[in-house]
């Protein structure tokens, strides 16, 4: 197959629509079943990509959950404790395989931003991650390979509307990569920096004490960055994004967005949050809404009197701002990436409050010293990449 129609591009008034290889060469693909659309392919590439990155780089099964071109989360296969089996709403589907592991991580860090996401997965879709989309709001999966199972899983899904991508692992993109804005064509070389613990060797801060899990931390948030649109940070712990902040003017607002979202994720895991008592055939959708107005500011959107009951079999108590922020100071050893340089310390500021004891940067602002007092005040190990990642 060479080129392939779709049934329009970002809108349904951007017609005609197509995808093939400049060259005429065959395309790298086979749609194995539904009608993947303009945005679903863009979300495929950029997503199979950053999980074929973070295999070759941490030797591990990945995964990532991409919205409107940029990763909702990304994950390698660890396994996941009984914590995280119930707030990724797994607890009942007993041991999972690695590459289950992965995109139960990748989905279930920011379940909001995931909902109705591409699946990007750097093995072989197995039965066990098949059942796992099968449960979740998702317009497609890439692949380099399914299971006989987990091909009949995911083909059954959507009334056999789901989008299924199998991508040959071998494919080698050409070297210059072009694209047209407003009828002009801009040309550069892809992007085939390497990301690997080499780029970590740079400590500029008085800690230089860096776990080998905080260098695979700093990995999969630097290959997240690589594909996320910019301005963007990324925080991580224990393989997995837990906050992604993306596309944003300014450094900080970054920041903010993304340990908000992290600060959530840990959020989860209070007590107050897991033992809530939901109504019995709650979708999975409105439970995760609720959860998320609970824990935020807005909580007596879902308390109140006459609300409650549609949720909750038991109204639960307020999570109290000091009760949330008592638990969220002990939220440690998380790492934060940037896709360039932080430009004044009150980046670091915010990230301490989200737990951050490790921190990757490009470094090269005028600044770089006020930046590195800030970590050394808390005890940060940061390092200098003197790389940047800006996706456009």
């Amino acid at each position: 197959m060479k080129e392939l129609e779709l049934k329009y591009g970002c809108n349904p008034n951007q017609k005609p629509s197509r995808i093939y290889v400049e060259d005429g060469s065959e395309l790298p693909i086979q749609v194995l079943s539904g009608r993947p659309g303009y945005i679903n392919f863009l979300d495929a590439f950029n997503g199979w990509q950053l999980v074929k990155e973070l295999r070759q780089a941490t030797g591990l099964p990945a995964a990532a959950s991409f919205k409107h071109v940029s990763p909702a989360g990304a994950a390698v296969g660890l396994p996941l404790d009984e914590t995280m089996r119930k707030i990724y709403w797994v607890d009942d589907m007993g041991e999972l395989s690695p590459i289950a592991c992965a995109y139960a991580r990748a989905r279930g860090a920011d379940r909001m931003s995931s909902f109705g996401d591409f699946v990007s997965l750097s093995d072989v879709c197995d039965a066990d991650t098949a059942r796992l989309i099968k449960r979740e709001v998702s317009d497609g999966v890439i692949a380099p390979g399914y299971t006989d199972e987990a091909l009949e899983i995911l083909k059954a899904k959507k009334n056999g509307n789901y989008n299924v991508i199998q991508i040959d692992p071998d494919y080698v993109p050409a070297p210059v990569e072009k694209k047209q804005v407003y009828g002009i064509t801009f040309e550069q070389g892809r992007n085939e920096l390497k990301i690997d613990r080499e780029l970590l060797s740079n400590i500029v801060t008085e800690n230089k004490e860096l776990p080998d899990s905080a260098k695979i931390d700093m990995i999969v948030s630097l290959i997240t960055l690589k594909y996320t649109q910019s301005n963007s940070v990324c925080y991580v712990k224990d393989g997995q994004a837990i906050g992604v902040g993306a596309g944003q003017q300014s450094r900080v607002h970054c920041t903010r967005l993304a340990g908000q979202k992290a600060d959530n994720w840990f959020l989860r895991q209070a007590p107050q949050v897991l033992n809530l008592k939901f109504v019995d055939g709650i979708r999975r959708a409105d439970r995760d809404n609720a959860i998320d107005v609970y824990i935020g500011d807005e909580y007596m959107d879902v308390l109140a009197e006459g609300v409650w009951q549609n949720t909750f079999k038991v109204k639960p108590p307020v999570f109290t701002r000091e009760e949330k922020r008592a638990w969220l100071d002990q939220m440690s050893g998380v790492t934060l990436g940037s896709d360039a340089f932080f430009p004044f310390g009150d980046n670091i500021e915010r990230a301490h409050k989200s737990g951050v004891n490790y921190i990757a940067q490009p470094g090269g602002s005028v600044r770089d010293d006020n930046v590195i007092e800030v970590c050394n005040k808390y005890g940060i190990v940061m390092a200098f990449t003197g790389i940047r990642l800006f996706h456009h």
